[in-house]
């Protein structure tokens, strides 16, 4: 069977309530209509051999689907090279994998027998497959009698088959680089432990490229064959990658040098994060910038996209993962396409408005580095939309109890759903269609009679949006009811309620009381771990009390005034001295970007600059100071930051962003007489973002 073939098979598998065509299929995978009718007569003859239902040719072109059509993919397997007829390309990139995996010689002949082809075929394919090794400063060099060798550093070879193994997505050639399950899933649960442990969390992507890497590592120790002497170089993930690979050591039976623990910290350095708790000294800045970038767009798309602080948190700390000074290197993804395809309007105003972030990164950026930001935003369109009614959701894993509540908490992130219930996948044919309006699954269900979605473990933006187009079509077909005003009882909804009472009545104890708390609710509703290990986020008015506000300051310039706005924070030991300093560097090397608004200034440095604990304070000037820029004007209050990780301060600072595009706001502050007046003005404001 062709891999085309497989392709249509698990398109239609993983998509079952889409309305294919003929026609549609040809344009998805450019080929003819006739050649498309061949491929499905194709998986007419394998349904037929499996006794399942046939796909039915209606008017049209439209394909209809039989109830246990999705039985078939796991039957088409293309680890097995004698059903899976693998085309050219593919062909030279497992042989390639095969030469480079080896850990000596490999003749022309065992190449040929794992692939099920001819020896003269490889010989024939044997220049491009040296050349595509060619191209990671690897050699093949040739032996009598023994065969091929691959030459080279063994990082080279690890990288070739990192690249090669993540790019393809193939099964049939993931195979030849990976490990037993049993250890493929040790791995993946050690990963996990240790980003929880480091506070470091890989995006979907760079988490499979680990565990990809770590399974090639696993594999190639087994053969004898190890990482090459390497110059140390400091990283910040040196602890992380020493801890994972000490753990991989102890379950995976290998041994592991130092040498080993250096070149995973290299990979961990360059890999893209959630949220971590970074060394980056731009955090403040990536964040603001992130701001201006949300406020322009949602000006152009006439949306306002300036009030969901989920969307501000995952975009800036996906900008934090991409602004560097080497291009990220990105996954190609047919769905992000589609998207992208169905929201040109997006596309155009992330383009049109992309000029801020480019000057930052000091690059152009790529094209599908711009899809990425892109579907950032889609995500928050769909999410918005998504707040009109609060569907019920039955979640249905394979993965066993705990794979399902995670994927139950990140899809309550994004979503307003109201999970009704968790359930393993044999159940679902059971259910009575109103007992939820939607299932989503991570794997393909059979006979199910309630609507339902098909996503990925990992749920990827992808996921997200394929999530929000099934309740799209569910809104537009189906009169479903609204359920805003229904009062479910849920941990999130309960913990709302009782979060200003307690900040009212005892501030000083609220962040403490207001954590047993959260954890005793989240206990009683079975919510995960991961949500209560959540970092409490101060809103602006919990860091802005009253002894962190001062009025009518004299300052002499804008220097005197960031050392005066730094002086509270500096005295209670919440800042070194050399804080102060960095600050008032960083404004003359990189400019008053800091002025966030007219007549407000935020200064504020690097995490290893000085901060110890999370702070902020607010000075209102008796007279006015001007940066040296003739864009600025005067500015009248400057709020010190002290920032101990990229998370702790953001909620208080998207609220201040807010707060400020409010013009009453400085009005207000304006005419305050004293700091616990300022406070209240702050507080009240603040509450009513939410309103």
């Amino acid at each position: 069977m062709k891999k085309r073939t497989v392709s249509i098979i698990r398109r239609l598998s993983e998509n079952p309530d889409e309305k294919f065509t003929i026609e549609s299929l040809a344009e998805l995978f450019s080929v003819s209509q006739r050649t498309v009718r061949n491929d499905l007569n194709a998986i007419n003859d394998a349904l037929s051999d499996n006794g399942l239902d046939a796909l039915e040719l209606l008017s049209r072109g439209r394909i209809k689907i039989g109830d246990n059509f999705g039985e078939l993919l796991p039957l088409v397997s293309e680890g097995d090279f004698y059903d899976y007829k693998l085309s050219k390309e593919e062909r030279i990139e497992v042989a390639s994998i095969l030469l480079v995996n080896s850990a000596g010689f490999i003749t022309l002949s065992t190449i040929a027998e794992t692939l099920f082809v001819s020896r003269a075929t490889v010989i024939k394919d044997l220049d491009e497959i040296k050349e595509l090794i060619g191209r990671s400063g690897l050699n093949v060099s040739s032996h009598p009698n023994k065969g091929l060798r691959v030459d080279g550093s063994e990082s080279a070879k690890r990288l070739f088959l990192m690249e090669l193994g993540g790019r393809t997505g193939s099964d049939a050639v993931n195979r030849q680089t990976g490990i037993q399950a049993g250890n493929r899933i040790t791995i993946q649960k050690i990963i996990s432990e240790q980003e929880h442990m480091h506070q470091s969390f890989l995006t979907d992507d760079s988490f499979r490229q680990i565990l990809l890497y770590l399974g090639i590592l696993v594999n190639r120790n087994l053969q004898g064959e190890y990482i090459e002497k390497r110059p140390h170089i400091e990283t910040n993930k040196y602890l992380m990658a020493q801890d994972i690979l000490k753990y991989v050591t102890q379950y995976c039976g290998i041994k592991t040098t130092e040498d080993e623990v250096q070149f995973l910290s290299e990979i961990l350095a360059d890999s893209k994060y959630m949220r971590q708790h970074s060394d980056q000294k731009e955090i403040i800045r990536v964040q603001l910038l992130t701001r201006q970038f949300i406020e322009h767009v949602s000006d152009e798309l006439e949306v306002n996209l300036n009030s969901d602080y989920e969307f501000f948190e995952n975009l800036s700390n996906h900008l934090e993962s991409v602004l560097t000074v080497k291009s990220p290197i990105y996954p190609e993804n047919a769905i992000i396409n589609e998207v992208l395809e169905e929201h040109p309007d997006v596309l155009e105003a992330v383009r049109n408005n992309i000029g801020v972030i480019r000057g930052f990164a000091g690059r152009e950026l790529q094209e599908i580095e711009i899809g990425y930001i892109a579907i950032h935003i889609c995500a928050a369109l769909e999410r918005r939309k998504n707040k009109e009614v609060a569907f019920h959701v039955i979640v249905s894993c394979s993965g066993g109890i705990g794979t399902s509540q995670l994927l139950m908490e990140k899809l309550k992130k994004h979503f307003n759903f109201q999970i009704v219930d968790v359930v393993a996948s044999h159940e679902v044919k059971n259910m009575e269609p109103d007992r939820a309006d939607l299932v989503i699954s991570t794997v393909p269900l059979r006979g199910c009679r309630i609507e339902h979605v098909t996503v990925s473990p990992f749920l990827t933006d992808e996921d997200y949006i394929r999530v929000g187009n099934k309740i799209d079509a569910l809104r537009d077909s189906r009169h479903l009811p609204s359920r805003i005003g229904e009062k479910d009882l849920t941990a999130k909804g309960l913990l709302e309620q009782l979060k200003p009472a307690i900040f009212d009545a005892v501030p000083e104890k609220a962040p403490d009381l207001y954590r047993q708390i959260r954890k005793l609710v989240r206990g009683y509703f079975n919510q995960s771990v991961e949500a209560d290990a959540e970092i409490f986020a101060p809103s602006l008015h919990h860091l802005l009390s009253p002894e962190f506000i001062e009025l009518d300051v004299e300052c002499t310039d804008w220097r005197d005034a960031i050392r005066r706005s730094a002086q509270k924070l500096l005295d209670i030991g919440y800042i070194e001295s050399r804080y102060v300093d960095a600050m008032i560097e960083n404004v003359e090397e990189n400019g008053p970007y800091i002025i966030l608004a007219d007549g407000f200034a935020m200064p504020h440095e690097g995490l290893e600059k000085g901060s110890v604990q999370v702070g902020m304070n607010l000075i209102r000037l008796k007279t006015p100071v001007r940066f040296d820029d003739e864009d600025y004007g005067p500015v009248r209050y400057v709020c010190c930051l002290s920032a101990v990780d990229h998370k702790t301060h953001l909620k208080a600072f998207f609220n201040l962003i807010n707060l400020l595009r409010k013009s009453s706001l400085l009005e207000e502050l304006d005419a305050c007489t004293d700091p616990v007046e300022v406070s209240r003005v702050i507080e009240r404001l603040e509450y009513s973002l939410d309103a």
